[in-house]
C-alpha cells in the first residue's frame, strides 16, 4: 500500500451503518486509524503506522471523533446566504429584538441614490411565536422605517412581514382578494395588517428587487463557508428553478463550478410549478439532460430530483389535514388547510416523475398531504412496474418534514421504499409548538408528530422493500431546511435523540415531545451521513460512494472536538466540528 496522503489518529471513528463496535442502541465508535490516498479512504485499522511516509499529513484527533461528512438532504443555501448578508433576524427571539435588529440594519444601510435594490430592506428569520397569533403588523415596522419598503420572511418561509410602503407598492388594499394559495391577514376594516401567508407573500415579492448574479454568488459562497464549519460536505438544494419568480439558481452553481469555487457536492431539486400539471415534465427533462450534457452525469452539481410542495404549514392553517383545524382556523375558507398539489394532481405528478427517472422530493407537513403523496407512490409502483425495475435504477423518492403522519400510514413508507427526510430539530416542544400548533390540532393529532422511530421500526419489522425488487435503502435521511432553522447537524441530532431542545436554549421546554419516537445517536448520525448521501446519489452501488468510512469511499470527512457517544445525551448539542475534508482536502479547521 502506498504511503497515506493523510492519516487520522488519536481518536475514535464512526464508520457508518452496521459498522460500530456494537450494534443497535449499544453501537459505539471504534479506536481506529484512517488512511487517505488520492482523495479516497485507503485503509481503516487499529494501527496504520506503516502507512506513514515523509509527506503524510498526520491529523491528531485529540480524543475526538472522525465521521463521514454530513450531507444536508434539504437546505436552501442561496436563500440562507442572502439572508445572512441582508437583514438577518435569526439571532433574535422576541418582538423587541427583531425590531432592534431592523432598526440597526436600517441605520447601517441607508438608501443610496436611486438604486432600488438599496431602497428596500429585505431578509428574514423571525419566529411566529414572538407575536400575538403569530402575526406581526405593518405598523410595527412603520414606526422604524415609514418610507422604505420592508419585506421580511419568517423563519419557516411560509409567511412574510411587510410594512405599509411595501404593501402600497404591491397594491394590496382592503379590496385585494386572497390568492388561491395563500391568505392576507387583515385588520377589522379588512385592510392588510402586514402579515402575508404563503402565496400572498408573492404579491409583495413580485415588486421587490431581485438579487443580482454577483449577490447570489456571494450568498452561495457564504452558505458554503458556513456549512463547512459544521462538517457539512454535501447538500441537496431543495428548490432550484423558478420559485415565486426567483432567478434560476442553477446558473449560480454553474458559475461557482466554472470558477472552481464550488467545494461541496450538490444535488438540486428542480421546482414543480404548482399552478401547472404534468405538461411541465418535458421542460424539466430537458433541463436535466442539458446539465448532464454540459457537466457529466457524476459532476459535483446534478439535478436528479423534483421538489413538489404539496402543502404549507400548520401554524398558519395551510398544512393539508385529514380533519379540520380547531378554533378560528376551522371556520376559514380552507378548514382542512390548502393542498397546493394534492389528490389526483399529486398522484399524476409522482407517477410521471417516477416514469421519467426523477426522484420525487415532496414537502408534506399535514397528514392529508402525507397520505396523498404515499398514494402517489403506490400508484407509481403499479403503473411503472417497480417489481421488474433493476435495483440500480431505483428512484430516491423521499418525503420531507413529515410533521403529521396518520398511524395507518407510518408503515407505508418502508413498504414503498420511500425515505423519510427528517428535520429533527423541530421535533420538540417550544413556544410555537405550545402556543400555535397544539391548540389548532388538538392533543390526539399532536401525538402523531414526527414519528421517526416508528418509521424506522416499521422498516425493521417488515423487511426493506424486497417485495418490489429493490435493494435495502435508508429509511431515514436528514436535513436542516436552513434558513428555516440552523444548519448545525449536531443541534438536530440532539433533538432527534432527546426530543427536546438543549437546556441552555432560550426556548427549552423540559417535557420531551413523544419520547417513544426518539432515535439513538447512531441512528440519527447515520441518517445525516449515509442516509442523506444515498438520497443524493452517493450510496452503496453508486459510482461514487460517500457517507461512510470504508475502503474505497470518497474521503468526505469531519472531525469533532469530542466523542459524543461518551457523554450524556443531554450534551450532544455541544459537539463541534473542528475539521472538514472534501475528497481528502482540508476545507475547514
Amino acid at each position: 500500500m502506498p504511503h497515506a496522503d493523510t492519516l487520522f489518529t488519536g481518536g475514535v471513528v464512526w464508520r457508518g451503518p452496521g459498522r460500530g463496535a456494537a450494534s443497535g442502541a449499544d453501537a459505539r465508535p471504534e479506536a481506529l486509524e484512517v488512511a487517505v490516498v488520492d482523495g479516497r479512504i485507503a485503509a481503516v485499522d487499529a494501527d496504520l503506522s506503516a502507512c506513514r511516509g515523509p509527506e503524510t499529513s498526520v491529523v491528531d484527533l485529540a480524543g475526538g471523533m472522525l465521521h463521514a461528512g454530513f450531507v444536508d438532504a434539504h437546505i436552501h443555501p442561496i436563500q440562507g446566504g442572502l439572508e445572512r448578508l441582508a437583514c438577518d433576524l435569526s439571532e433574535g427571539s422576541t418582538r423587541e429584538e427583531y425590531l432592534q435588529i431592523v432598526a440597526a440594519y436600517a441605520q447601517l444601510n441607508p438608501p443610496r441614490g436611486c438604486d432600488a435594490s438599496r431602497s428596500w430592506i429585505t431578509g428574514g428569520g423571525w419566529a411566529m411565536s414572538a407575536f400575538p397569533g403569530g402575526t406581526p403588523t405593518a405598523a410595527e415596522l412603520d414606526a422604524i422605517e415609514p418610507h422604505r419598503p420592508v419585506l421580511l420572511y419568517n423563519r419557516d418561509h411560509h409567511g412574510a412581514w411587510a410594512n405599509s410602503a411595501a404593501l402600497a407598492l404591491a397594491g394590496i388594499t382592503a379590496d385585494t382578494a386572497d390568492p388561491a394559495d395563500g391568505r392576507i391577514e387583515r385588520l377589522p376594516d379588512e385592510s392588510p395588517s402586514g402579515t402575508l401567508h404563503e402565496g400572498a407573500a408573492k404579491l409583495v415579492a413580485a415588486v421587490a428587487p431581485a438579487p443580482t448574479p454577483d449577490e447570489e454568488l456571494a450568498a452561495l459562497l457564504e452558505a458554503q463557508r458556513y456549512a463547512l464549519g459544521f462538517g457539512i460536505t454535501g447538500w441537496q438544494d431543495a428548490i432550484v428553478g423558478d420559485y415565486f419568480g426567483a432567478s434560476d439558481t442553477a446558473l449560480v452553481y454553474r458559475r461557482a463550478l466554472a470558477e472552481g469555487r464550488l467545494l461541496v457536492d450538490v444535488t438540486g431539486a428542480l421546482w414543480w410549478d404548482r399552478d401547472r400539471g404534468v405538461e411541465q415534465l418535458p421542460e424539466l427533462i430537458a433541463r436535466r439532460e442539458a446539465l448532464v450534457a454540459e457537466l457529466g452525469a457524476h459532476a459535483r452539481f446534478r439535478l436528479p430530483a423534483i421538489k413538489i410542495m404539496a402543502d404549507g404549514v400548520v401554524e398558519n392553517g395551510t398544512a393539508s389535514m385529514l380533519e379540520p383545524y380547531l378554533g378560528p382556523l376551522g371556520a376559514i375558507s380552507h378548514p382542512h388547510g390548502i393542498a397546493f398539489v394534492g389528490g389526483q394532481a399529486l398522484i399524476d405528478a409522482i407517477v410521471a416523475l417516477d416514469a421519467a427517472g426523477f426522484s420525487a422530493h415532496v414537502h408534506v407537513i399535514g397528514d392529508r398531504a402525507a397520505r396523498d403523496a404515499l398514494d402517489g407512490f403506490e400508484a407509481a409502483r403499479a403503473a411503472n412496474e417497480w417489481s421488474s425495475r433493476p435495483a440500480s435504477n431505483a428512484r430516491r423518492h423521499h418525503l420531507a418534514h413529515l410533521q403529521f403522519v396518520h398511524p395507518d400510514d407510518v408503515a407505508r413508507l418502508a413498504a414503498l421504499g420511500v425515505t423519510a427526510n427528517m428535520q429533527a430539530l423541530w421535533a420538540c416542544y417550544e413556544p410555537q409548538m405550545r402556543e400555535l400548533t397544539v391548540p389548532i390540532v388538538g392533543e390526539e393529532r399532536a401525538a402523531t408528530q414526527y414519528p421517526f422511530a416508528s418509521i424506522l421500526r416499521a422498516s425493521a419489522s417488515g423487511g426493506p422493500h424486497a417485495a418490489i425488487g429493490m435493494d435495502a435503502r435508508p429509511v431515514l435521511c436528514a436535513g436542516s431546511d436552513w434558513p428555516v432553522s440552523t444548519p448545525d447537524p449536531w443541534q438536530a441530532i440532539h433533538v432527534a435523540v432527546n426530543r427536546r431542545l438543549p437546556e441552555d436554549d432560550p426556548e427549552f421546554d423540559a417535557e420531551a415531545l413523544l419520547p417513544h419516537e426518539a432515535l439513538t445517536l447512531a441512528e440519527a448520525l447515520d441518517a445525516y451521513t449515509a442516509g442523506s448521501a444515498w438520497i443524493t446519489g452517493r450510496g452503496p452501488g453508486d459510482p461514487e460512494v460517500a457517507g461512510v468510512i470504508a475502503v474505497g469511499a470518497i474521503a468526505d470527512l469531519a472531525a469533532t472536538d469530542r466523542d459524543p457517544f461518551a457523554g450524556p445525551a443531554a450534551g450532544i448539542h455541544a459537539t463541534r466540528a473542528v475539521g472538514t475534508w472534501i475528497a481528502g482536502r482540508r476545507v475547514h479547521g
